[in-house]
């Protein structure tokens, strides 16, 4: 349930930061607020950014690299790219009510029961600043999800400050994206294209445009400084592209452009000790977000799976299966009858590369298949026995067996109020869980609720209740239910078990 980037600071109490502690830009009283704390020591600042519209990739990405032969060549500028893509590149402001208990007694439920009343709570409207782009020319604009999740007011400030009220079209925490519509009434918007972010090359000079700390629109100018960036979450399809372009908080959903004026990826994170640029950003790449611009027609974005877990494969990993370096992923479950199944992979392979673009983990592994749709075919590279071969593999959707069935608890129960569905693969993709998890997941909880003020949260898997295994959404009504003022609750939290007892 770890979310990598700059968060809005209006989260609602009970709210799962497993890894970091996150921050986005905030305005309270015309003042603007902080930033992110990375789990791992450093602070990984959000600087969302968008993505753009869906068009083919192209065959190149970045201008011709050919060194200053002379002055004049050294005096060229990027104003005629900045004039063409800047106005497509928008500020998003989101405002969202809070929540705030008034007296922390009121918290008791024991309390609440005796004299029958309600938690006191107090009414707080915070504001989030980001960045965003317009990738559709009837108003499409991707942005971080970061930037409005919560969000009950979205306005899209345009580059002539016209301001537009916005709909969430997609919103997928996931990828860190969100697909926003604005009602242009028949204008046509200037856009940004879509690049092909795999053209990219470490050395390529890119340009990051945004609104840092709520200044107004800026344009930096760096490098790419490293390809394939990954956090420490294998489940996920964070894959970041690396750059010194000066970014800050107030980036997040902001541009990051090629020479030629292509979307090569969307200003997400920074890494700093302080909360400023120190050069080390981090990009969402453009061949994911143009994935994600393409749900905006359903509402959601439907990822194939591979069907298979695995681990990276290091030097000891190597040595013990003579290899000569450490490389690629090795394989540990195969789903049955998964697209990796039917393909003939089986535990102890090593996944060498897809579609020739390498292996190191299962970040870039689950990246390589989310740009694909299901149906797509993928070529394989993998090493079985001591010998490289090349296997095909037909993507589809993760099953959702057992069906979903999702219900938000009611009652006098300790979970009244946590909205819960079946695990499937097809869920336990979306809440980046483990394929092979089974039982009760919590997705949401309400607030106020029981279930908020014990402490449930979201991600936390319901096992058993009063000694008796949870199977399904419909047993654990019944179990709850049924357990007469008395409840032995074990839950599941990222890897922990966890007890509860409520007597009431």
């Amino acid at each position: 349930m770890s979310d990598n980037r700059e968060h809005q600071s209006g989260a609602a109490p009970g709210a799962v930061t497993a890894w970091i502690v996150e921050a986005v830009m905030t305005y309270r009283s015309g003042l603007i607020g902080i930033a992110a704390f990375f789990a791992v020591g450093a602070v990984l600042y959000s600087v969302a950014a968008p993505a753009a519209q869906s068009e083919k990739p192209q065959s190149t990405l970045a201008a011709p690299r050919d060194t200053p032969r002379d002055m004049r060549q050294v005096q060229l500028t990027f104003a005629p790219v900045v004039k063409r893509v800047a106005p497509a590149v928008v500020n998003v402001y989101s405002r969202t009510v809070v929540q705030q208990q008034v007296n922390p007694f009121f918290n008791d439920p024991f309390f609440q029961r005796f004299f029958n009343m309600n938690p006191q709570a107090q009414r707080r409207v915070q504001q989030s600043l980001g960045s965003g782009v317009i990738v559709r020319a009837d108003g499409l604009i991707l942005t971080n999800n970061h930037v409005v999740q919560g969000g009950q007011d979205i306005v899209v400030s345009l580059n002539d400050k016209r301001e537009f009220k916005a709909k969430v079209l997609v919103a997928d925490p996931r990828t860190d994206l969100a697909v926003l519509k604005i009602d242009a009434k028949g204008e046509r918007l200037p856009i940004v294209e879509f690049g092909n972010s795999d053209a990219l090359s470490v050395g390529d000079l890119v340009l990051a445009i945004g609104d840092p700390f709520g200044v107004g629109q800026t344009v930096t100018m760096g490098i790419v400084s490293a390809l394939a960036r990954a956090n420490s979450d294998a489940s996920n399809y964070q894959f970041f592209i690396q750059t010194d372009a000066a970014i800050n908080p107030g980036n997040s959903g902001g541009a990051l452009v090629t020479t030629d004026g292509k979307l090569a990826g969307i200003n997400t994170a920074i890494v700093s000790p302080s909360g400023g640029n120190v050069g080390i950003g981090f990009a969402i790449p453009a061949n994911l977000a143009r994935r994600v611009v393409e749900g905006a027609a359903t509402g959601a974005v439907r990822f194939p799976w591979i069907g298979a877990d695995g681990q990276p494969v290091t030097s000891e990993i190597a040595n013990a299966m003579k290899l000569g370096r450490p490389q690629g992923v090795l394989v540990k479950t195969v789903y049955p009858g998964s697209p990796a199944a039917q393909a003939g992979l089986k535990t102890g392979m090593v996944v060498l590369s897809v579609d020739g673009a390498d292996i190191d983990d299962m970040q870039s592994l689950n990246y390589r298949i989310a740009t694909h749709k299901p149906g797509d075919t993928v070529r394989v590279k993998i090493l079985d026995e001591g010998r490289q071969r090349d296997v095909t593999v037909k993507l589809a959707l993760p099953p959702e067996s057992p069906r979903r069935d999702t219900a938000t608890l009611g009652g006098r129960t300790p979970m009244a109020g946590a909205r819960v569905e079946n695990l499937s693969p097809a869920v336990a993709l979306d809440l980046q869980m483990d394929l092979f998890t089974k039982g009760v997941v919590i997705r949401a909880v309400n607030q106020p609720s029981y279930a908020a003020q014990y402490g449930f949260q979201p991600g936390d898997i319901v096992r058993a209740v009063n000694g008796k295994p949870v199977t399904d959404v419909g047993a654990l009504k019944r179990l709850l239910d049924g357990a007469r003022g008395h409840w032995d609750l074990v839950i599941d939290r990222g890897g922990r078990r966890m007890s509860l007892t409520v007597d009431g």
